[in-house]
């Protein structure tokens, strides 16, 4: 099924009833839709979308099977490409195709096969619907292996060597050092000639680390009037885990820290243009910046925002002044081919000299920077390319049953309808949801400047909200 909200009806359980029922599902999408079709449809062909659908239709379980017109035809498929944490909310499992004709076998119709069904429904006309296997009867059972692995982050720090300039006593440089090894867990961007190949990620983030070592090896060498801490974050490809772990529980408290100044994907400097992130974190950022880029000589994009996908957003969270540096995406982006030899060098060392004169006017100044909390602007409603925004942060590394809240954005729809860090949303728009990926697709039901009821809880007590999504672009 495809939500009303993308215009395009299409809805395979429009003539079923599948409460307290089993469903089959086709693995992919359409194989003989239209190019336009299969573009809208490939969204909601993943597993994830396909077994909220089958839940919130109240189906007790899902069976996946790849048909004769799809690829991998009539293959078992492994289920365990999925590492996330959270559960589908469903039993779920993946069937042969022979298998699957053995069911379609107590039709008693020879006519009446996988192929078949397969075929009426390969051309993604919105007038096919699914149909019943009133005779089949089967019991499932089946076991979720969680396979659950530690990282660890690597800190260390270089000690004040004269007075400390203030009550805030720490100034921290952070990059995360994980990346995606062969690419196993669905997040790489190889083609298929590169598949399995090692994603050896010089830019990503093995500049940033670089620069950290760089930063505090020049600071090593000068008097130094705040403790300088040295993070090296692991886990920020799946969720900004590491850093999350840290602000959490931190070893240095964070009313103790003058600012944090991450580094990620530095390595790439093209025409002088250096992007430097969450500078709205306070106010002071703009004339530090200024004043460290009359020897740097940088073309600097300055961009207030600190709500990015990288580890500077952690530290916002906790309400530390923080900057990101950035030298901007490639093709290389996630894939094997971002590799030693294509970084800057000579780049990379300016950045260190412009960080490390940042920090230096930090520690020089008595009175550290003062924390901003950044209203995060929306788009106006009615232009092309807008989206519905509800400004909520997702927590990606604790597992629950819903979307656990680490925080809302300042001045966003969750603050506005009382959502704070913690909540766990268990439904929206009468959407339940058992996790992040039911999120997701709840917010396409959404509609911009239309109040929907959230369902959450809070200290484990239920608790009701209305929540007027926003426009992004």
């Amino acid at each position: 099924m495809v939500p009303e909200s993308q215009n395009f009806g299409y809805d395979s359980y429009a003539t079923l009833d599948v409460k307290d029922k089993v469903v089959v599902v086709l693995r992919y999408f359409p194989e003989d839709a239209d190019a336009q079709t299969k573009g809208i449809l490939a969204r909601y062909s993943d597993l994830r979308y396909k077994a909220m659908a089958a839940r919130q239709r109240g189906a007790k379980a899902m069976l996946v099977v790849s048909g004769p017109n799809s690829p991998n035809a009539g293959e078992t498929i492994p289920m365990s490409f999925d590492t996330a944490l959270a559960g589908s909310g469903i039993v779920a499992a993946s069937i042969s195709g022979a298998v699957a004709e053995s069911l379609f076998a107590t039709l008693g119709d020879p006519a009446k096969t996988l192929a078949t069904a397969q075929k009426s429904l390969d051309s993604a006309n919105p007038h096919v619907a699914g149909s019943a296997l009133p005779n089949a009867s089967l019991t499932i059972h089946t076991d979720v292996v969680r396979e659950r692995r530690t990282g660890h982050n690597v800190v260390g720090y270089l000690p004040a060597t004269v007075a400390l300039a203030g009550p805030k006593p720490w100034v921290a440089l952070g990059a995360h050092y994980d990346h995606l090894g062969h690419g196993e867990n669905g997040n790489t961007l190889a083609d298929k000639s590169e598949a399995n190949k090692v994603h050896y990620g010089a830019d990503d983030n093995a500049s940033g680390s670089a620069a950290v070592l760089a930063v505090a090896q020049t600071l090593a060498a000068e008097p130094r009037s705040r403790h300088v801490l040295l993070d090296f974050w692991s886990g920020e490809e799946l969720g900004l885990i590491g850093s999350n772990a840290f602000v959490n529980a931190p070893p240095v408290p964070l009313d103790q820290m003058a600012a944090y100044l991450n580094f990620d994907m530095v390595g790439r400097l093209h025409d002088n243009k250096l992007t430097v992130q969450a500078t709205g974190s306070s106010e002071v950022w703009g004339r530090v910046i200024e004043q460290a880029n009359v020897a740097a000589g940088f073309d600097l994009s300055i961009q207030q925002d600190p709500y990015q996908p990288t580890d500077v957003a952690s530290f916002n969270q906790g309400g530390v002044p923080c900057l990101n540096f950035f030298t901007g995406t490639h093709t290389d982006y996630h894939r094997p081919s971002d590799t030693a030899d294509k970084i800057d060098y000579e780049g990379l060392d300016r950045i260190v000299d412009f960080a490390a004169a940042i920090v230096r006017r930090v520690m020089r100044t008595a009175e550290a920077p003062t924390f901003t909390k950044v209203q995060q602007q929306t788009e106006g409603a009615g232009r092309a390319g807008v989206r519905v925004y509800t400004g909520t942060i997702p927590d990606y590394s604790t597992e629950v049953k819903g979307l656990l809240l680490s925080g809302v954005i300042g001045g966003g729809p969750a603050e506005a309808a009382g959502l704070a860090k913690g909540d766990i949303v268990v439904e929206i728009a009468g959407q339940t949801i058992a996790n992040i990926y039911d999120y997701t697709y709840a917010l396409e039901v959404l509609k911009i400047g239309e109040p929907a009821k959230v369902v959450y809880q809070r200290n484990g007590e239920r608790r009701e909200t209305m929540l007027t999504p926003g426009a992004r672009k």
